[in-house]
Order: C-alpha cells, then sequence, then structure tokens
C-alpha cells in the first residue's frame, strides 16, 4: 500500500502536465492508469528477468522469456537473431516504421543489494574462478519497459498507424550484440526503420525525470594492447638488459600528453592505461612487459589520431632503449553514439507535455559507450534517453552521507521498481505514439 500511494504522489505533476496537453488523441492521464493497473503482472515480469541473468552471449532463457512476452501480446517474433536477439513486428496499416530496443545480457558481478529477489545465479569464468550475476546496468528494466509499451501498442491500435518493430538485443555489454544482428541481416531480414530509440536507466538521476541530449552522448570506445619488449637478466646487472618494465613506465607518461597536447582542448578524448603486466620476481628482468588501453573519443578524426599517437609512442620508446618493435593490437570497439538532432528535439517536446518541463533535463555527454550507436551508423535516426531510476530520498540520503548514489555496474546498485517502470512505459508508448502518429503527411 506504501508504495502505491508513493507512486501515486510522484505521478501527480504528471496529471498537471496532461491538462495542458492537446497534442495527442490518446490521453497521458489514460496511459497512466492503463500502466498502474498493469504494474503488478511487469513487477512479476521484471522480478523473474533479475533472478535469472545470463552474461553476453549466453541469454537464451531471457530471450525465450522475453520472446513469449512478445507472442502473448500478437507480435510475430523471430528468435537467434544475431546469437539470441530477438525480432518482433506488429503492423498496423500504412505509416511509418518504428523501432524500440532493449538489451538482454547481465554482468558477471555478485549483487550485494540484500533486496529480497536479489539474484543467486553464479557462473565459473574462464580460468575456473566463481562469480555472481546480476542485471547491475539495468537492463531488467529495459526488457520490462519494452514488454509493457509492446503490450500496451498491442491493445491500442486505434491510436496509431505504421509498424512497430521491437527488438531484444544480445552482448551489448560486450559491445558486440548490435552487429552481430545487423550482420544476421536485421534491416534486410526484416525492415530498415524509419526511428529506432531506446532507453537506458541512470544510477544518479532521480525517479520520474528522464534526460535527453542532441549530437554525440556516448563515445567511441576502443581497446589497445601493447606488449612491450626488452632482454631480460639479472636484477643486479642492469646494464646486460633491456628493461621492458622501464619503458613501459616511460611510455605511460608519454601516453598523458596525447590529449593534453596533440588533441584540440575543446575535443574530448581518454587515454586510460588500465593494467600493466611484467616480471615475475624482485631480482629477475623480464623478457617483456604488457598494458591494456581504453581508448575514449567522439569523431572519427580524433579516433585515429589518438590511436596513431599510441602506436608512434610506444614505438619511439622502444626506439631511444634500443629494443625490438613492441606488439600493438587495436581491437575497435563500439562507435560513438549520436542522437539525431531533429528526432531528439521532437521528442523532447513529447515527453516535457507527458511529464512536465521540469522533469527533462538536457544531460551532458558522456565518454561510456553504447553499441545502440550501431543502427544510427546505418542512416537510422536514432535516440537513447536517460530514465531516472533512484527515488529522491535515496538521492538524498546519499548525498547527506557524503557519498555518491552507486553506479552501474555496481553490485550494490538497484532501482526503484515501481516509479521507473512507469515512466519508462509512460515515455516509451508517449514516444511510439507520436512517431506513429496517424495521418502523418
Amino acid at each position: 500500500m506504501k508504495c502505491f500511494i508513493a507512486i501515486i504522489c510522484l505521478l501527480l505533476p504528471i496529471s498537471t502536465a496532461v491538462a495542458e496537453s492537446t497534442t495527442s488523441a490518446d490521453s497521458t492521464s489514460e496511459r497512466q492508469k492503463w500502466i498502474q493497473d498493469q504494474l503488478p503482472n511487469l513487477v512479476q515480469t521484471y522480478q523473474w528477468l533479475h533472478t535469472h541473468p545470463e552474461v553476453s552471449f549466453q541469454e537464451q532463457e531471457t530471450a525465450q522469456y522475453v520472446a513469449d512476452q512478445w507472442q502473448k501480446s500478437g507480435f510475430q517474433v523471430t528468435t537467434a537473431v544475431g546469437g539470441h536477439g530477438i525480432v518482433g513486428i506488429l503492423k498496423n496499416g500504412p505509416g511509418p516504421c518504428l523501432m524500440l530496443r532493449c538489451d538482454l545480457d547481465a554482468l558477471p558481478v555478485m549483487e550485494q543489494t540484500q533486496l529480497p529477489y536479489a539474484s543467486e545465479v553464479k557462473i565459473e569464468l574462464p580460468g575456473g574462478a566463481t562469480t555472481g550475476v546480476m542485471h547491475a546496468c539495468g537492463h531488467d528494466i529495459h526488457m520490462t519497459s519494452l514488454v509493457g509499451t509492446a503490450q500496451y501498442m498491442a491493445e491500442h491500435r486505434d491510436l496509431w498507424s505504421g509498424t512497430l518493430m521491437i527488438i531484444g538485443q544480445p552482448a551489448e555489454e560486450r559491445g558486440a550484440g548490435a552487429k552481430a544482428m545487423l550482420t544476421d541481416g536485421l534491416f534486410k531480414r526484416f525492415l530498415k526503420p524509419d526511428f529506432a530509440v531506446a532507453l537506458h536507466v541512470s544510477g544518479d538521476k532521480p525517479t520520474g525525470n528522464v534526460g535527453v541530449l542532441p549530437g554525440y552522448a556516448l563515445a567511441n570506445v576502443d581497446s589497445v594492447d601493447i606488449r612491450m619488449k626488452g632482454r631480460g637478466g639479472h636484477g643486479s646487472a642492469p646494464h646486460t638488459t633491456i628493461d621492458p618494465i622501464v619503458q613501459t613506465a616511460q611510455l605511460v607518461m608519454s601516453l598523458q600528453t596525447i590529449v593534453s597536447r596533440e588533441i584540440k582542448p575543446i575535443e574530448p578524448a581518454v587515454v586510460t592505461v588500465g593494467s600493466i603486466h611484467g616480471g615475475t620476481k624482485h631480482n629477475i628482468i623480464g623478457n617483456e612487459c604488457d598494458l591494456q588501453l581504453t581508448v575514449r573519443s567522439y569523431s572519427e578524426s580524433v579516433r585515429q589520431k589518438v590511436l596513431s599517437a599510441i602506436q608512434r609512442k610506444a614505438k619511439a620508446v622502444a626506439v631511444s632503449f634500443d629494443a625490438p618493435p613492441p606488439e600493438i593490437t587495436i581491437s575497435e570497439g563500439t562507435p560513438s553514439l549520436r542522437n539525431d538532432d531533429d528526432l531528439t528535439a521532437r521528442l523532447k517536446r513529447v515527453f516535457e507535455s507527458t511529464l512536465g518541463t521540469d522533469k527533462v533535463s538536457v544531460d551532458e555527454p558522456s565518454m561510456g559507450g553504447e553499441d545502440f550507436s550501431r543502427y544510427g551508423r546505418e542512416g537510422v535516426p536514432i535516440l537513447m534517453y536517460r530514465l531516472g531510476s533512484v527515488n529522491q530520498s535515496r538521492l538524498d540520503r546519499f548525498q547527506a552521507l557524503g557519498v555518491p548514489a552507486p553506479s552501474l555496474h555496481s553490485s550494490q546498485y538497484y532501482p526503484d521498481v515501481e516509479p521507473t517502470l512507469t515512466i519508462g512505459i509512460l515515455t516509451m508508448t508517449g514516444a511510439a505514439l507520436d512517431l506513429l502518429k496517424k495521418n502523418q503527411q
């Protein structure tokens, strides 16, 4: 009962916004009531997904569960697209095609939330170690929001016209799922959408709020592996060796000048050395030392300039030590995510009319990555917006304690489920109804 009252109080400003909005044939308050009626079942869906997490490339049970929910709503569903990806199609007369996307995979993180439905799933990692698995990035919210949105749109076909294409994408956490689905013919076997929209939970934005950002919102993500080579020997006789660890130390410091001295100050870029492994014992100088880097950028020109500079500096350090050339491997990850300007502006107005202007913010860009970007690279206007998932009272408590709220990927992150789902479905159905509005020219 307390949770229900809290939800109603949270949504009171929405009703006020609705009274001022006449932009849609369907009423926000009616959608709100529908969501509240469905919320008990949606929470059960969420809790099942939360307690049955599966890591990237292993989402078979998750995919089947979500596919079953979409089929119950009347969608034509295809499974095993690009691995465990799923595609649902609902045609409803003439009009554009809108793609809505959720991601299926969880993370190898041991949950420490103390929730009564906390994940108890464990898996064995390569090498034999065991870890827990949890939806520490909110993909369970993403899936449940799309289950609810699909159900609403199927039950209210009189309010829209066109084709709704919903996808459940695997392996987002590995940056591989979107590419796999596209390679498997997502836009050829099915439809190439006119728009694509996704939401993503935020661990520091209060429930009841969403955030949008036109233009670059998330970064290119590349990984670089470097092996500095030397000539090993006794630690007491360094003059007989070429020390790869000293080379590595010099390289780490040299890399810091790439962003500060080679990239324009107004162009964002990050070069982080996340791992160094070299040597076996106090008095042994080894033959090699390995580094692992993550590299972030927005534009393709900056991306290539940074990657080129890393290679140049690694080779230069080796030359200065008269060492063998280093081994350098660049693994391209996800491309930067650029939200379409016009689509962002259009749906910002929809969200403001739904929630109120004070509940919709223009967010700052992040150097994180998201492979939803790949759909935009195929020429489809895209928008990924941020969904508040933590009640303001909880955020206030963290602030009073002088500690940040648990971030996404934290073993202690959890959303306040009912208000998060309510706003997720309310905004996503609002976006769908606007983009699939009847009698569009």
